[in-house]
Parts: C-alpha cells; structure tokens; sequence
C-alpha cells in the first residue's frame, strides 16, 4: 500500500510536476527553491485535507495557487480576454491492492483505472454571478478571489472524502518547523496521545478535570470568587468568578506539557527537539503508511544523526518515507539508490544502481555524492587533495578564476571510487571529467573505462606516456627541478630526490604550487578536462 506517482498542477511553486516513487524509501533532493518542500505539503495536502495545520477548507488562500499562473489570468483579464479562473490540483496514484478497492476508479487526469485520490481548488459554480462582476473590472484585480472558489476531496472512485474518511494515515515530520510554543500541546496531541488506549485517554481526562475541580475548592480560589462577587451589577448583572478552561479548548490535550528529564520539552535543545519529534512521531505512529520528513539532520552533531538516520531505517519496514536533505551522509546512510533528483517538474530516480555501489556508499557514507547529484554544470573527480589543488591553480591560470564560481565542481574521489561516481552521473547526464594517473599501463586504464567510451557525459583524462606514472612525475617533467625547487624552498641535485619529496609531502607541495607566483606549466591532460 504505497503512493506511486503524483501529479500537481498549479500549486505553490508546482506548475506541471509528474513524479513517480518507490515504494519504500524516497530521498528527495534538489536544488533551492525547485520545490522539494512544496511536493511534500502537497503530498500530506492530498492526504489530510489539511495545510499547515488547518483544514484547506479555512486556510485557502492565493498563494497556494501558483503565482505564475495568476498573473497569466490577470494579465488575460486585462487584455479584455475571458480566461479561466485558474485552479490547483493534486492527485496521489495509489498501488493497486485490496484494501484500496473502494478508491479505484478513472476520475483521475490520466483516466488510469487505479485506486487515488484529488484534491482540487476551484471557482464555486454557485458565486457564478458574484464572479462575473468581480472581473468586470480587471484593473483592480491583484489576486486570485478565493472567495468564490471551494475545495473538491475525493477520490478516484468518485466519492468525496473528509478527515474521517481519509485513504492512507500519514505523518509529517518538519525539523526546520519547531514551533515552540505550541510544541508541547501538539506533541502531546499527535504523538503522545498515540501511544494510549481509549480508556488511559478517559482516565487522564477524568484526573484532569477533577484537578478543575480541586482549584476551585482551594480556599484562596474561594476568596477570590467571593470578592468578585460584589462587582455583579457594576461590570454585568451576571457574577463574574474565575475557573480553569472545561471546554474543548481547555482539554487535558492543551493543559499537560511533555517533559525530558522533567525539563519542558519546548525549552531543550533545537537538536534534541529535531530528534525526538522524528523518533517519537514514527514510533507513536503504529498504524502510519507514509511518512513525510523535512531534513532531518537539521540541528544535530554528526553521531546524533547517525544515530537517528538509523532509527529512521529500522522504522521505515513496510512503510513508505519521502525525505529531503541536503546531507550526503543521510542519503547515503539510507542508500543512494532511493534518490530522486527533483528538478521542480520531473525527477530522475537512482534506483537502478549496482548493489556493489549502492553498498559501497552504505559502508561509506562519508562521500559527498550529493554534490555530485546537485551539479548544474561540470564536474572533475581527481584522485586526492593535491591534484584537487592542483587543478584549481590550472583553472585559475586558464580562466582567471576559481572553478565555482563557473559551477564547476572539483571533487576529490579515491580512484578506485570513480566507477561508483561515473555510475551515478551517467544516468542523470551529468558532464563528468576524471583526472586519472596511467600508473604505467595505459591499457589498463583504457580497458577499465571502456563502459564508458559512448557515454557523451564523461571523459577520462590521463597522460599516454608510461614513463611519467603519477602527476608529480609529470609536473616535474613540464616545469623542471630548478622551477620545482624554487617554488618548494627546497635544493636537490637529482630529479630523482626531488620525486621522493614530492611523494613524500604531496599536499604541502600541491599548496606551494597554487599560492606561487610563478610561471607554472600545467599538464596538457589536465588543460583539456579544465577547458
């Protein structure tokens, strides 16, 4: 019982987005403001009914719409033209089961025969006449009159849905949204009280307002009481007392806060905070199918992360996850092969990786693979430090300039790891430049790339000479000892002691190189990855 793809027009930032998931674990990433977030929202939208909290019934408003569109409606209303009133529609395609039997039908946007559900924002056919008139004078238009407009739930079958009749129970999980003060309340509302049974619930009400009770009885409370009782008449003809709150509002819910180590949960640690509100929330969640996490290393040190990450995959059997981040080790800790790269109205998935790399980046999840994944332009993997800092100072001297500030992305990459990166960026099309050493077999490393001879993606750059095996060789042989030992503050006689020096101390040699002020030749192989 999963979602597998949605569709959603026109919301937020979502113009056209068509996106397809796994049925286990989603790790959304993306670049800013291409709507990573948004999916989210609109996923639980569709789910719950619900927008930040509140019924999308009382909180509809224009900026839900997509703004973009609005103002092609407005921009149409002002050219004398009748568009139509724009809408919003998300739509989540379930994975046929049994279960979900009575969602299946074709009221859907892609006539598919498949269980779902929608929700749609639009014009009320009963303010037909009120929204005639409002357009009628298009200059003082600024937005969308939601006014007009009501809420359409249901689902594919046809029938209408509501928070009673809700298809699958989901979680949100927002760690960037800790609002303190109602933390504790809602705590206690949807997590906490998750973990009762009907009958703890009735007793801790019951205690609750028994205490009620006991404050009125307290012989200060009287007194007080007796005294307002004199102003009746004064103020009101009604006597005025004061009392606990024994509506709905004044429940044990909104009353009884949530302690760790008898500290109020709103007063902790942000990370803490984080933490808690994710594990508690999938714990307390025994029936929950899907869960919708927002970054959930905000806030915590690495080895607390690494300890929720965890947690977050032994809960996560049989249920769905869609979580963003922007932390490497989170997506590779969770395997790199659940990946979506969002791009706003499509994603690319992952999913087809090799296990040997998908396990690779599991056992090392220190790698920054998510630069990789997020590059917009060029990518050079280089097999260590030094030759990263040498291939900054070869593009400095080429371009004037250092390479990110061209997005050009210089990563460093044990050689051996290559092949798990270049499996990553072929399928999402990513240009990728290895600067590789020939370790005295250019065969060798010609066999070892052949996959990708026909990949327009990805080229592997090294020198043909076998007699130059590793670039400190090589950048030897183009500036000579003398340039070498000037730059180095060093003073051999042999290239040969010069060479075990600069194995030796390869990133202090690598720093000296692109801090001098001299004339450096830069290896042609390096130049033709850099241009």
């Amino acid at each position: 019982m999963h979602i597998t793809k949605a569709i959603v027009t026109n919301y937020r930032t979502l113009r056209h987005t068509r996106v397809s998931f796994n049925a286990g674990k989603n790790i959304i990433v993306g670049d800013n403001e291409v709507g990573k977030s948004t999916l989210l929202e609109a996923i639980n939208l569709a789910l719950t009914g619900q927008v930040n909290g509140r019924s999308v019934l009382y909180d509809l408003h224009p900026f839900l719409f997509n703004q973009a569109a609005a103002q092609e409606f407005i921009a149409a209303l002002v050219r004398g033209e009748t568009p139509e009133a724009p809408t919003f529609q998300i739509e989540l395609y379930f994975d046929p089961t049994e279960d979900l039997i009575l969602l299946t039908g074709t009221n859907n946007s892609l006539r598919e025969n498949v269980p779902g559900v929608l929700l749609r924002a639009e014009l009320d056919d009963r303010f037909a006449a009120e929204y005639e008139a409002f357009i009628g004078n298009p200059a003082e238009i600024r937005s969308i009159p939601i006014e007009f407009y009501k809420v359409v739930w249901r689902n594919f079958a046809g029938n209408d849905l509501s928070p009673r009749s809700r298809p699958l129970k989901v979680a949100m999980i927002d760690t960037g949204d800790l609002r303190y003060s109602a933390g504790p309340r809602r705590y206690v509302i949807e997590t906490v009280s998750d973990f009762l049974e009907p009958p703890d619930r009735a007793q801790i009400s019951l205690s609750y307002r028994k205490m009620r009770d006991a404050f009125l009885a307290e012989p200060g409370v009287s007194e007080i009481n007796r005294r307002l009782e004199g102003l009746q008449g004064e103020i009101s003809d009604k006597t005025i007392s004061v009392s606990l709150d024994s509506t709905a509002k004044g429940s044990w819910e909104s009353g009884i806060v949530t302690n760790l180590d008898d500290i109020p949960f709103s007063l902790v640690g942000k990370g803490e905070q984080s933490s808690v509100k994710i594990q508690l929330a999938m714990s307390a969640s025994a029936h929950c199918q899907i869960f919708l996490i927002e970054e959930p290393e905000n806030h915590l040190s690495f080895t607390n992360l690494n300890r929720l990450i965890t947690k977050i995959d032994e809960h996560a059997d049989g249920r769905q996850i869609f979580l963003t981040t922007h932390s490497s080790f989170v997506l590779n800790k969770l395997d790199v092969g659940n990946v979506l790269l969002f791009r706003g109205s499509d994603s690319i998935t992952l999913n087809e990786l090799t296990p040997t790399t998908r396990d690779y980046f599991l056992k090392l999840p220190g790698h920054d693979t998510l630069r990789l994944i997020l590059s917009s332009g060029k990518v050079i993997l280089v097999e260590g430090p030094s030759d990263e800092l040498i291939v900054q100072k070869a593009y400095l001297l080429l371009h004037e300039r250092l390479p990110l500030e061209d997005g050009v992305d210089v990563i460093s990459v044990n050689s051996l790891a290559f092949k798990r990166f270049l499996e990553i960026s072929a399928p999402l099309h990513i240009e990728t430049h290895v600067i590789t050493d020939n370790d005295g077999d250019v065969a060798a490393v010609n066999e070892k790339y052949t996959d990708y001879d026909q990949t327009d993606c990805v080229t592997i750059h090294f020198d043909r000479d076998e007699s130059y095996l590793t670039l400190e060789h090589i950048i030897l042989r183009d500036n000579g000892r003398g340039l070498l030992n000037t730059i180095f503050g060093t003073e051999y006689d042999t290239d040969e002691e010069l060479k075990t020096y600069m194995k030796r101390h390869k990133t202090d040699c690598a720093l000296k190189i692109f801090a001098t002020n001299e004339q450096i030749v830069i290896p042609q192989y390096i130049q033709d990855a850099i241009e």
